[in-house]
């Protein structure tokens, strides 16, 4: 429930932030940030030579769980809402459930075979709404901002059976600090090059400074101890609670509306996700027997 509360605020902080960043240089500083605050923990942990030791999977973590995501939510967050992203968030799971099935031989049973289906029907009904290619104030159509952000899910679940795969015994720190080295490490040019061009307003700085603190570093050390302890289906459920913060947080600081449709929507995503990791199972459990 933290992790998701956190996680709820990182829209609503991006969206602040890339008005004047811009998708580019808003990941950059992103990362940035919760490098610089989280390797003193992980130096003081004295963890230094277990992430030179691991350094390339865990940079290649970092590209594929935060670099490439965090571009990809912070382009779509200029044309759609904080609310409808993170409902597009909610599809992390089934990705994650995809990837094991084909990566970790997880085959799913039948009934999280039917969540599959049931969730990405709600992906199809919420992209079917937003599926004008026209383009809006922010001359991005929002059926890009739709795949943008679908993309980054399947990147986030990914690199959950990745880490799983490669760095099942590495401490949550050493992959948490890694990975955001790595995603600047791969940001700092593009960053630079599409950086805005003029100073970005304080309210702004705030923004992208708590995102990268709050919901970047602490929160991706809940993460992969998570991953670590729960395996990555049952981590990446907490997309399950994320869209219930994220759409308060938009209706309380930006006055965002939520229509009817996209809490259907929502609703049908959530239960295909809670079906596709085994969270609800349509099988008769037998009664014990004394």
């Amino acid at each position: 429930m933290l992790l998701a509360a956190v996680w709820g605020a990182s829209f609503l902080f991006m969206r602040i932030g890339v008005i004047e960043f811009g998708p580019l240089a808003t990941a950059g500083v992103r990362v940035a940030i919760a490098s610089a605050f989280l390797l003193p923990f992980l130096l003081y942990k004295r963890l230094g030579p277990q992430l030179l030791v691991h350094w390339k999977h865990v940079f290649f973590v970092g590209v594929l769980n935060s670099a490439i995501p965090f571009v990809c939510f912070s382009f779509a967050l200029l044309a759609i809402s904080t609310g409808l992203s993170s409902m597009l968030n909610a599809t992390v799971p089934l990705f994650g459930a995809l990837v094991a099935w084909f990566w970790l031989r997880d085959k799913p049973t039948r009934s999280r075979a039917l969540g599959l289906l049931v969730g990405f029907m709600g992906v199809a009904m919420l992209g079917w709404d937003q599926a004008s290619i026209k383009t809006g104030a922010s001359g991005i159509a929002p059926v890009w901002a739709v795949l943008a952000g679908l993309f980054a899910c399947a990147c986030y679940a990914v690199s959950a059976s990745y880490t799983r795969r490669f760095l099942a015994d590495v401490p949550p720190l050493v992959i948490a600090t890694g990975s955001q080295i790595g995603a600047m490490l791969s940001l700092v040019l593009p960053a630079l090059w599409f950086r805005p061009t003029h100073m970005p307003g304080i309210s702004a700085w705030v923004a992208l400074l708590t995102v990268g603190i709050l919901s970047s570093g602490i929160a991706y050390i809940l993460f992969f101890r998570l991953i670590a302890n729960a395996g990555p289906s049952r981590a990446l459920s907490v997309t399950y609670v994320v869209p219930v913060f994220a759409v308060l947080y938009g209706l309380i600081f930006l006055g965002e509306q939520v229509t009817p449709w996209m809490l259907i929507c929502g609703a049908v995503i959530v239960a295909g996700t809670a079906l596709s990791t085994g969270l609800f199972n349509l099988k008769k459990r037998q009664p014990p027997v004394h």
